[in-house]
């Protein structure tokens, strides 16, 4: 019996992609395919590329380039495979390409260049598929596309608009991630609030019921299954608020991560993002009425077109009224095929980076002040990392890779995606150390 044949994967880009990662290899691994860690050996190289910004276009030309280096047999798939005269141009000798959520393209791809050892049997693969992630948690993608236009994006132009999977099928496929092991079910999407719009919030059938497929009906029914519930990428519609009260009572996590992008009015319009920020600011207070310990993520951009002094002080203003938990910034990036490129005013790099340096600085104040709030509690955590005498951890307030975490200093055996219980004895501008 020959060897199964053996692909090596990179996977770039956002959680999203990610997910998709996880099918295809779930797909693969199920047909006999073996997993290679390096490419040097493998069969073939499939690379799946970020196109969202020209720094992870660059990114993805650079990860093919190293697999034609080391292998010479690529193929390519993703969101910048939405474009495959820029990859053709560079590379030209990559063996095929797809856009992203092309399965089937892929797999045909893979079959053509290295054809299956024999016919696939499910059980090759275990129920809940195969993950990219640490066994204790998961990405769940609940739709594909946005209907949004925002004028710095093309994600709509890559991605196609939204398309919702039917709440019955996420459920089954949340249960099969608890059943193996998983203990926190991060929710994803380009849109996660819009979810259901584009099938009219048609019912589907979970546990004997009949449930909409909707973002509140999504939340509950995530909420039966006794594991943390992280919801990501959620556009601040009204329709939000119904959300909260879950949040208080333990259903679902006490965390929201909403992308305001900015803060004045008229930087919003010209984004074609919701404008009203006065309603937003009294939006925040009443959810932390109803959810103290609420943590509130959001991202935002700093010179965008047109953006003068006064458009982005009152932003760093705003900053300091609201106070968000956890904060990104990105400097604008001129993203080919964006209308936000005609738009008149473009900022000057050099004042674009002193913004953005004022912005993380204003930041890093507001983060330390409300993670001090936090010193003396007492805070239940996920062991993420092992170590020695510091073990790496998470709260409820935190997302794994992208916001900060709790530095457990203790002894203790403890086990990967354990739930224990800490005191909070410092914090820094953006972390918190605890012992047990």
């Amino acid at each position: 019996m020959t060897a199964a044949p053996k692909i090596s994967f990179v996977s770039l880009g956002c959680p999203k992609a990610l997910v998709d990662s996880e099918r295809i290899i779930t797909r693969l691994r199920a047909e006999g395919y073996d997993l290679s860690r390096t490419h040097q050996g493998a069969d073939l190289v499939l690379v799946n590329t970020c196109g969202f910004l020209d720094s992870a276009k660059a990114e993805s030309l650079a990860a093919i380039g190293d697999a034609l280096k080391d292998n010479g047999r690529v193929i390519v798939t993703g969101c910048m495979g939405a474009e495959p005269e820029q990859i053709r141009a560079v590379h030209p000798s990559v063996l095929a390409i797809s856009g992203p959520q092309q399965y089937e393209s892929v797999l045909a791809a893979v079959h053509e260049a290295v054809p299956p050892q024999h016919k696939p049997f499910l059980d090759l693969v275990p129920p809940q598929g195969i993950k990219l992630t640490p066994r204790h948690y998961a990405y769940l993608k609940i739709s594909e596309g946005c209907n949004n236009r925002c004028t710095f994006c093309i994600i709509p132009k890559l991605r196609g608009d939204l398309v919702s999977r039917p709440l019955g099928e996420v459920m089954v496929e949340a249960e099969k991630l608890v059943a193996a092991g998983v203990k926190e079910i991060m929710v994803i999407s380009q849109d996660t609030s819009a979810y259901g719009v584009d099938v009219k919030y048609a019912e589907s059938r979970w546990r004997d019921r009949n449930w909409r497929t909707k973002f509140l009906d999504l939340a509950q029914a995530l909420g039966e299954l006794g594991v943390w519930v992280r919801m990501q990428y959620v556009y601040p519609y009204p329709h939000v608020d119904e959300v909260i009260p879950l949040m208080a009572a333990g259903k679902i996590l006490p965390y929201i991560d909403i992308p305001f992008q900015h803060a004045h009015p008229d930087v919003l319009r010209r984004m074609k993002r919701p404008a009203h920020q006065e309603k937003t600011a009294e939006r925040i207070r009443r959810w932390r009425d109803m959810c103290p310990d609420l943590t509130i993520r959001s991202t935002f951009i700093t010179g965008f077109p047109g953006e003068t002094e006064e458009e982005f002080q009152f932003l760093l203003d705003w900053l300091d009224e609201v106070g968000l938990d956890r904060v990104g910034c990105f400097k604008y990036e001129p993203v080919a095929g964006a209308t936000s490129n005609d738009l008149p005013d473009h900022v000057a790099p050099e004042v674009m980076d002193r913004r953005w340096h004022r912005f993380m600085k204003k930041q890093a104040e507001i983060s330390a002040k409300r993670l001090k709030r936090k010193v003396g509690t007492r805070q239940q955590v996920m062991v993420d990392e092992l170590g020695t005498t510091v073990v790496k951890a998470r709260s409820k307030g935190d997302a794994p890779e992208i916001d900060g975490a709790v530095y457990i200093h203790t002894k203790r055996k403890l086990q990967l995606g354990e739930f224990v219980t800490v005191k909070i004895d410092r914090a820094t501008e953006y972390d918190l150390h605890a012992s047990l």
